[in-house]
């Protein structure tokens, strides 16, 4: 098979929680367990650090990513979902991991993967740690990519372990409440290895209290540590929390004799795009009219956009809106300006929620705009119908922005 044919095959041939939902999680780490073994246990021949959380764990994991590129290490970042092509998932130094890796990696394991009926995101968990330990880097982050205690990536031992915060995301999987939904993120935390905690409240900071004394596990909780703001190229306000989280993390890294100046963290927080290539978080397309792309998905993660959005000045907002078929409307739409003109859609996935549901759901919020067939038919309407003076937002899903980037 060719890339494009790999490509294919791993999206169509198994099961994806981005796409297919519950059909892909997975009860238990076993399958996992027996690729690595298989492999030849390649998690063991690099340091890592493991990050988790309801939001911010992309910003935090590639400026985490950054400052150590910046200290001159050989850094591995793995995060998920991508946008654009498959092998943003995987990169070392911010460079792509090779098409040519990728379809030798599938060709010589496939008959293995099938007889074992391995999940997309255990294959490419896989293929991220051979990868990592045959380009002998010095540290990878490790993001998780759904809740954390039967994620695939919790068999790493890390130097640290990172929980950004707690928000009620995917229910369906991890639990109802914040207190269930902070059992399943603290399943990463590991015996004796230090761990970071972003936010909490009252019912999260037990759960983890708990959990790191039953490990004993240093803890640290940033809103309860005084620490510096540094300046970062990700734009919002909301990723101060994310900076500070960041810088905890690499205060116990410094502690374990990981040579991290004050310079490589102020370049390092200042260069995150150019560093590592994120994209989608309050990226701005267009200076006239202002076009802004952000990936938050979920109430905790939308507040705190759709703040930074009022925050903006413009004659008119229009809004770009499209989500998945697992989105609690009834806790999401309130949460978007009335003031503006909707252009509804449908993200190009098996999971987007028809556009006329999202619709006549949005207009109980006094939500009122168009339907349209595509996201890029909304967005150029919304391009059409704005004036240089106004602000265009485009939002509610990761495969929106995907598809308008």
């Amino acid at each position: 098979m060719n890339y494009s044919e790999t490509i294919d095959w791993l999206f169509a041939q198994l099961p994806m929680y981005q796409r297919v939902g519950a059909a892909a999680y997975k009860v238990d780490l076993s399958n996992t367990l027996k690729l690595i073994k298989y492999l030849g246990e390649p998690q063991d021949f690099f340091k890592s650090i493991h990050v988790a959380g309801t939001n911010g764990k992309g910003s935090t994991s590639h400026m985490l990513a950054s400052v150590l590129q910046e200290a001159g290490y050989k850094v591995g970042l793995y995060t998920s979902p991508h946008l654009k092509d498959f092998r943003e998932r995987i990169k070392i130094n911010g460079e792509l991991i090779s098409e040519e890796f990728v379809v030798d990696f599938i060709s010589n394991h496939k008959n293995f993967f099938e007889e074992n009926q391995l999940s997309f995101f255990e294959m490419t968990v896989g293929l991220a740690f051979d990868y990592f330990s045959k380009e002998k880097i010095d540290i990878a982050i490790i993001e998780v990519g759904l809740g954390g205690r039967l994620d695939s990536t919790n068999v790493i031992t890390p130097e640290v372990s990172v929980i950004t915060n707690i928000g009620l995301d995917h229910t369906r999987f991890l639990g109802e409440t914040l207190k269930e939904i902070a059992s399943e993120k603290a399943g990463i935390i590991k015996k004796n290895i230090p761990v970071v905690v972003g936010e909490m409240t009252p019912e999260t900071k037990k759960v983890f209290q708990e959990k790191a004394d039953l490990e004993g596990s240093p803890i640290i909780f940033v809103e309860d540590k005084p620490l510096p703001i540094y300046k970062t190229d990700l734009l919002g306000d909301y990723q101060v929390k994310n900076v500070k989280t960041a810088l905890a993390t690499l205060q116990i890294l410094q502690h374990k004799c990981w040579n991290i100046s004050e310079e490589n963290n102020k370049t390092g927080f200042l260069n995150v795009v150019k560093n590592t290539g994120l994209q989608g978080r309050w990226q701005i397309l267009n200076e006239h009219p202002k076009v802004i792309c952000d990936t938050a998905h979920n109430k905790e993660g939308l507040i705190l956009v759709i703040q930074q959005l009022q925050k903006e000045q413009f004659e008119n907002l229009h809004i770009v809106l499209g989500v998945v078929d697992d989105k609690n409307l009834d806790k999401v739409l309130p949460i978007f300006p009335k003031n503006a003109s909707y252009y509804f859609c449908k993200p190009n996935v098996i999971r987007g929620l028809e556009v006329s549901v999202l619709r006549k759901k949005a207009k109980e919020f006094g939500l009122r705009g168009e339907c349209y067939i595509s996201v890029n038919e909304a967005f150029n309407s919304a391009l059409q119908n704005s004036s240089i003076k106004d602000v265009i937002y485009i939002g509610g899903s990761t495969f929106v922005v995907a598809e308008v980037l």
